[in-house]
């Protein structure tokens, strides 16, 4: 059966279990990224982290393998972290939402929103592993996010300035589409470059990492100018509450320590290391919240504001 007579319900399940396969293959690439020597692409074959065997196909098949083996290598016992099947179902999930915030028939614009989202799952996974974001994925961002655009006009068919570039203005063309990309990217690149002068001019250190600066401007080129405001509001707001939860847990390790220790350590003192400690948080995964949010919901974010 052709994937254009599938009923939605299949196209859906469809979606869903290529997300799930892709996710496996974006483990590879979170895994490998960050390692010298290593490539997506070299080894050729998936191994075991621990003891260096081969997998065999059927200790890949996304997800099934991890339960069948009660998440341990069937080698060395090695009990593999539940970033591998978090990492599958999630994609899964986004790519599900791709199908379904996206018109139906529109192949082309599903195709590349699932392609940003899986980048937006490494960037998210490695950040947090290493406090960095892959160039792969920035900067391959940045190259890809011009030619898509002129390839798919329709991903910017809700950029004002992409529709005032268009001839006639009813609907996006290649041309109004490239504008709305490179201002996107310009703002993203931008807005982040600011923040990060004034934090450094204000704090005597780095506010802003470039990693992130590489990242929005990137996803700028897909979600164009006013996406890049939305995602960083939305960054922003989810970040300060994730490092607020993150200075009251380090407090908490702080106080439970002084305790077991029979410590004098005033509250003061634990509160103002654990704010040091806990404003360590990496910014990368919540712009990928933000930027996933306004590339497939530009229209019900842009009803909230």
């Amino acid at each position: 059966m052709n994937e254009l007579e599938m009923p939605r319900e299949l196209m859906l399940a469809w979606w869903s279990v290529m997300g799930l396969f892709v996710g496996s293959f974006l483990n590879v690439a979170i895994h490998r990224l960050p390692q010298e020597g290593m490539t997506v692409s070299r080894p050729r074959r998936s191994v075991c982290p621990s003891c260096d065997r081969s997998l065999t196909w059927r200790e890949n098949v996304p997800l099934l393998s991890w339960l069948v083996q009660l998440g341990k290598c069937k080698g060395c016992g090695w009990r593999i972290p539940w970033r591998y099947p978090t990492v599958e179902l999630l994609t899964a999930c986004l790519w599900l939402a791709a199908a379904l915030a996206t018109p139906p028939g529109d192949w082309a614009l599903l195709a590349v929103r699932v392609l940003v989202l899986s980048g937006l799952v490494v960037a998210t996974f490695v950040d947090f592993a290493i406090f960095e974001i892959p160039d792969e994925v920035s900067i391959g961002g940045m190259i890809l996010a011009p030619l898509l655009s002129l390839a798919v006009p329709s991903l910017h068919a809700d950029t004002v300035l992409a529709l005032r570039f268009s001839e006639g203005g009813a609907s996006v063309d290649r041309g109004g589409a490239l504008v709305g990309c490179l201002a996107g990217m310009l703002v993203g690149g931008g807005i982040l470059m600011l923040i990060g002068w004034i934090g450094k001019r204000i704090y005597g250190r780095d506010a802003m990492g470039f990693g992130d600066v590489k990242l929005l401007c990137g996803a700028g080129g897909f979600i164009g100018p006013g996406g890049v405001v939305v995602a960083l509001v939305v960054a922003s707001l989810v970040a300060s509450v994730a490092g607020v939860g993150n200075i009251l847990r380090f407090l908490a390790i702080s106080r439970s320590r002084t305790r077991q220790r029979r410590s004098r350590r005033s509250f003061g003192r634990s509160l103002e290391s654990a704010r040091i400690a806990g404003r360590y948080v990496p910014f990368g995964p919540y712009l990928a919240l933000g930027i996933g949010i306004a590339l497939l919901y530009w229209n019900h974010v842009e009803g909230w504001f």
